[in-house]
């Protein structure tokens, strides 16, 4: 009892816990401050720092003898002097949603009465993985470290790398439910205010419950939903932010997200990895031209042999097509149905391995292909040529640096292989030729998706199709129309 006044009945504890619902871990502690002067502290133990309460909250409150005479109308004001050295918010005790919000996200309610004030103190403490190697973009030379699922962590990893006073954040809460904090960040002097003002736009416009990842975002904020092209690059690398926004774009921060996600972005980006810049200029240049083939290799190799072996067998050199006809002379199925087999069986070892414990998700991905390639062979169930080509289909997929391209490159691996099959060469060249057109067709926040080839960026090609060496590239890319010319 303070006087007359009955704190464990007061009104506003008992709205607190009504509001969250009394759980468990919902800690409602009192503490004298004098013979008749009682402090409550509300907290969710399990996301608030114990020993900070004990230490920094509650025993300099009892300890300090200032307290043991001031009036009791102004002891919000002599507490708050007391953490002069600690965050504090002072909000009104009407102002209940802040307060219940403020809990939520581990923060202590101080809370003196008869005062109509509380007091907030952050003394929020979540759990997080330790920063380790990025296990998506692995590099051999360079940094080794990656986002974590903290949002401040992910930003001094940033702020560490890029020491200037042009670096602009800007901080929302997305989801009803979640209340996930989301941070755009920029380049002031680098980046083009049309792109920060559309990212500004699309993030604000997003009504939803939850955000629980990056790629909530991406599908809200995307150009267009219906391409199997990805319009947004996403990493977990802190050097490769690092890098895009010293070349103006933009970079997008989920609290509770590894990956960070990164705007506008250009077809030819997915194939550039960080370890381009820590090699020699012609090293990294030759690697790119790999990486291209790779991607050709891999959407053209099943279509073009189904349609050559289906319809156009006179390409075929003699003793090339006797081989293929000795082969396939057992063979119940036409080549289109071969290679479906082969192909949607090599995408459930895959998804196999992923899903699998890790210690046995290799074996099954790589002895299971091995396995089930050879004795279907032997089984007569499809031909030697045909799991060749397959193989060498999986192992380009892999070659490209971005994840999400990979997916984008599986799925246009089957739709031209169906065209294949029912079209011939003739038709491989209408999906080749469709897909250039929709790639032409796309754009990423006002930026052509397929730049600087069309349109045709010359200056811009020194890091994109090659890489020049570093003494050459001195100016930021015209694609994505920054404030200033020079890096």
């Amino acid at each position: 009892m303070y006087g007359n006044y009955n704190i464990a009945g007061d009104d506003f504890v008992h709205q607190i816990t009504t509001a969250l619902g009394n759980p468990p871990d919902l800690t409602i502690q009192y503490f004298h401050l004098s013979s008749d002067l009682i402090g409550c502290c509300i907290f969710i133990k399990t996301i608030t720092d114990l020993e900070k309460i004990e230490n920094y909250i509650i025993r300099p409150l009892i300890e300090a003898p200032a307290l043991k005479t001031e009036h009791p109308e102004r002891i919000i004001q002599a507490v708050n002097y007391v953490f002069s050295a600690i965050p504090v918010i002072v909000i009104k005790k009407t102002d209940f949603s802040k307060c219940v919000q403020s809990i939520l996200e581990g923060h202590v309610i101080l809370f003196i009465p008869p005062n109509k004030e509380v007091l907030l103190i952050d003394v929020s403490k979540y759990l997080y993985r330790e920063i380790a190697e990025s296990k998506s973009e692995p590099t051999i030379r360079g940094p080794h470290d990656s986002f974590i699922e903290s949002i401040e962590s992910n930003i001094s990893l940033v702020r560490k790398r890029l020491k200037t006073p042009h670096l602009r954040m800007e901080e929302c809460t997305l989801g009803d439910s979640t209340q996930t904090k989301v941070i755009t960040a920029y380049l002031q002097d680098v980046a083009s205010p049309e792109v920060v003002n559309e990212f500004r736009n699309r993030i604000g416009s997003i009504k939803t419950d939850s955000i629980l990842e990056s790629a909530y975002i991406e599908e809200w904020i995307q150009d267009k939903t219906f391409t199997p092209f990805p319009t947004l690059y996403n990493t977990d690398r802190p050097d490769v932010v690092t890098a895009h926004l010293l070349e103006g774009r933009v970079v997008v921060f989920i609290d509770g997200a590894p990956n960070v996600l990164i705007g506008p972005c250009t077809f030819f980006q997915f194939f550039i990895a960080a370890e381009d810049y820590y090699q020699r200029a012609d090293v990294a240049s030759v690697l790119r031209w790999l990486r291209f083939f790779s991607f050709l290799l891999s959407i053209l190799l099943p279509s073009t042999f189904v349609g050559i072996v289906s319809y156009h067998q006179e390409l075929l050199p003699t003793p090339l097509l006797i081989s293929f006809s000795a082969q396939r002379e057992g063979v119940p199925f036409p080549a289109i149905v071969e290679a479906l087999v082969m192909m949607v069986t090599l995408e459930i070892l895959r998804e196999a391995g992923l899903r699998m414990p890790r210690i046995a998700g290799q074996a099954i991905s790589f002895v299971g292909a091995i396995v089930l390639g050879e004795a279907a062979v032997q089984a007569g169930l499809v031909s030697g040529s045909m799991v060749i080509v397959v193989a060498v289909t999986a192992i380009s997929n892999f070659v490209t640096p971005a994840y999400s391209l990979g997916i984008s490159q599986r799925l246009i691996q089957f739709a031209l292989l169906f065209l294949a099959g029912f079209m011939g060469l003739y038709g491989v060249l209408c999906g080749v030729l469709f897909m250039l057109t929709h790639l032409v067709t796309l754009k990423s926040f006002g930026v052509p998706y397929f730049a600087p080839i069309a349109p045709t960026i010359l200056a811009d090609w020194k890091d994109t199709i090659i890489r020049v060496p570093r003494p050459s590239m001195k100016t930021l890319p015209k694609t994505m129309k920054p404030r200033r010319k020079d890096r």
